[in-house]
C-alpha cells in the first residue's frame, strides 16, 4: 500500500487542488492509515532483483532538484533488512552531485521501470554515504563477482513510502539480452532447419550433366 508515499508527497496545496478536482475523498481514504513507512514486500523485492537500473531524484542545497542514471547488473540495487535499500556507486564522472546533495537534503526518489511488462515502481527514502572502509562486509555483499567496476562508496537508503503506477502511457521496449531470449526457440529451429537442409544436400548422389548432342 502507498498509504505513506502519498502523505509524504501530499501537501496542502496538492490537497486543496485535488479538492478543486474532485479526487480529495478518494486520496484522503488512501492516506487513512499511514502511521509508519510502506513496507516493501516479496513482490517489491522480486522486482528490484531483476532490475539493472533505475533513476534517482536527489535535490541540491538551492532547492534545485537533479535526476542521475544508475545501473549495473541485475539485482546491484539490494533489498537489505528493516526496509532498506543499499548499492555499491562505482567511479564516474567525479562530479558527485547525487552524493553532495544527500549530505545536505538526505531525501530521494527512485523510479524504476519495467518496460517489456510496463511496469513502474516509486521509492521515496532518506538516504546516507557509508565508506568503504566503515563496512568492508556490507561493500562486499553489494559486489557482483563478474562485474569490474571500481567502488567508491555505498549509498543505503531507508524507504518511508513506495507506489506502483498504473502501465498507461508505458511503451514497451526491450534490452539486446530480452530480444535474444525471446527469440531463441526460433533460432534454435532456424539452425536444425540449415542442418538438415545440408545434410540432405550431402546425401544426395552427384548427378552426371547432361552429354546430349
Amino acid at each position: 500500500m502507498a498509504q505513506n508515499y502519498i502523505r509524504t508527497l501530499f501537501t496542502d496545496a496538492a490537497r486543496a487542488m485535488q479538492e478543486q478536482a474532485g479526487s480529495r475523498d478518494a486520496y484522503a481514504r488512501m492516506e487513512q492509515g499511514a502511521d509508519g513507512p510502506d513496507i516493501l514486500g516479496k513482490k517489491e523485492a522480486m522486482f528490484l532483483a531483476a532490475r539493472d537500473s533505475f533513476y534517482m531524484a536527489s535535490v541540491t542545497a538551492d532547492g534545485w532538484p537533479y535526476v542521475q542514471h544508475r545501473g549495473g547488473p541485475a539485482g546491484f540495487l539490494k533489498l537489505l533488512g528493516g526496509n532498506r535499500l543499499a548499492f555499491a556507486d562505482y567511479s564516474g564522472n567525479k562530479q558527485y552531485i547525487s552524493t553532495s546533495n544527500i549530505q545536505t537534503r538526505p531525501g530521494v526518489s527512485l523510479f524504476l521501470m519495467d518496460y517489456p511488462n510496463r511496469r513502474r515502481l516509486k521509492i521515496l527514502g532518506k538516504a546516507r554515504i557509508v565508506g568503504l572502509e566503515d563496512d568492508p562486509g556490507l561493500v562486499n555483499s553489494l559486489m557482483s563477482a563478474d562485474y569490474k567496476a571500481v567502488p567508491e562508496r555505498i549509498y543505503i537508503i531507508d524507504v518511508i513510502g513506495f507506489d506502483w503506477n498504473c502501465p498507461q502511457h508505458i511503451m514497451p521496449r526491450f534490452t539486446e539480452t530480452e530480444i535474444a531470449s525471446a527469440i531463441a526457440p526460433l533460432t534454435a529451429e532456424l539452425d536444425q532447419l540449415r542442418a538438415e537442409v545440408a545434410r540432405l544436400r550431402a546425401s544426395r548422389p552427384n548427378s552426371t550433366p547432361n552429354q546430349g548432342q
